[in-house]
């Protein structure tokens, strides 16, 4: 007699023996067809061998009926710059279930075990690329960061600027790529740390197609570059990334030499502010989309190295925090510092002003994506004015810049 499917689910850590099923099951997910694979110039072994490697590096959960792999998620071990603190976090990737098993509570189970594994893991923040933002807001995930996509005429490119540099074309596994990304990260908030997983995962669908510009100073010193390719007169940017404006400044002169090359620029920029101020003529196309979600998964670890701005002594806050999963994170927490600006959290603790709100109101708040005044005003944040006062002054004022894909 057939057993009952509930009889027959198990969950288990996924290994490379699973290859073939997890990408089965993501091809049937997303919906990726052989055609599909064969115009990016992959066959199914080629991406069987890409996701080897990532089953290697991720911690990976599956739930099976029988032998058949029904649910999976995975999560990277990844760095992310949080206002120049590098914070351990767990990309969340590969999440998919087989429409027959849906509505079960699979996935559920998967993103609790996930989380706990990496709370485990100290990755006290995760970030993902969503399909669905209101199923991953209703585990307690946000919006972090937008892109913004954006197209310039070539009569609106901008005028040359004088530098002292100049503009070389590289390799894609260029150390001085590199090396541009490494100090940006370390830089800009928001970032995400590359190492060769990251980098393989920036690649993967296109290192055939791109082109790599780096820019030089006077010294030698690679300062910024530009992943771009060119296809039906249009001059497409992955990326622009520069340390300083005289990078910026001698990349988009390279862009400009294009001129009589293309009818237009189309890029995408992550930095949550409008390109258009930066040019001459203004008048150019911008389109906003959400871009990452973020969720803090540990909050006393999360907050006992948040590089707080504290200039002054301040009162304690009392938070009382909601999480949809987990339960860690839910009750109250006491927060102060001492006279050397030290953060001190206590767990259960009531004293100070009141703010009161959800892990994913926090997770926005504190990644400097929504500041505290605007969510109390969106009824997001519930706390005393004098409470929105203090979360104004101790947390840092910069947009978060996230442009990897995972």
């Amino acid at each position: 007699m057939r057993q009952k499917l509930h009889e027959r689910l198990h969950m288990r850590a996924l290994t490379t023996d699973d290859t073939a099923q997890y990408n089965a099951l993501l091809r049937y997910a997303f919906q990726v067809t052989d055609s599909e694979l064969a115009s990016l110039g992959w066959n199914q072994k080629e991406m069987e061998r890409s996701k080897k490697p990532v089953l290697k590096k991720t911690e990976s959960f599956g739930w099976f009926d029988g032998e058949k792999l029904a649910s999976q998620i995975s999560v990277y071990p990844m760095q992310v710059n949080i206002f120049g603190q590098m914070y351990k976090m767990g990309g969340v990737t590969g999440v998919a279930t087989y429409p027959e098993y849906a509505g079960r509570g699979l996935m559920s189970a998967l993103i609790k075990e996930a989380l706990n594994c990496m709370r485990e893991n100290h990755q006290c923040v995760s970030m993902l690329i969503p399909y669905m933002i209101p199923y991953y807001r209703k585990k307690g995930w946000e919006i972090v960061t937008d892109k913004m996509k954006y197209t310039i005429k070539d009569t609106q490119l901008p005028k040359r600027h004088k530098v002292s540099g100049m503009v070389e074309r590289v390799a894609i596994d260029s150390e001085d790529l590199r090396r541009v990304h490494d100090a940006f990260t370390r830089m800009r908030h928001g970032a995400l740390k590359r190492n060769d997983l990251e980098w393989e995962e920036y690649w993967r669908w296109e290192a055939d197609d791109v082109l790599v510009a780096v820019y030089y100073d006077n010294n030698e010193e690679p300062t910024g570059y530009l992943v771009y390719y060119i296809a039906n007169d249009i001059f497409r940017i992955k990326e622009l990334v520069y340390i300083n404006q005289e990078a910026r400044h001698g990349l988009w002169n390279y862009i400009s030499a294009h001129f009589s090359m293309v009818e237009k620029v189309v890029g995408t920029n992550y930095t949550n502010e409008p390109m258009a101020f930066l040019l001459e003529d203004s008048e150019i196309q911008e389109e906003i989309e959400p871009n990452v979600m973020a969720r803090i998964v540990d909050f006393e670890a999360f907050i006992r190295k948040y590089p707080f701005d504290i200039i002054s002594i301040h009162d304690d806050l009392h938070f009382v925090i909601d999480d949809p999963v987990m339960e860690c994170n839910c009750g109250d927490f006491s927060l102060r510092w001492d006279k050397e600006g030290n953060t001190i959290l206590e767990r259960g603790g009531t004293q100070g002003e009141l703010v009161r709100c959800d892990i994913q109101t926090l997770t926005a708040m504190f990644y400097g994506y929504k500041r505290p005044t605007y969510l109390k005003r969106v009824e997001r944040l519930r706390a005393s004015d004098d409470a929105v006062r203090i979360l104004e002054d101790i947390i840092p004022i910069e947009q978060p810049y996230f442009s990897d894909y995972f």
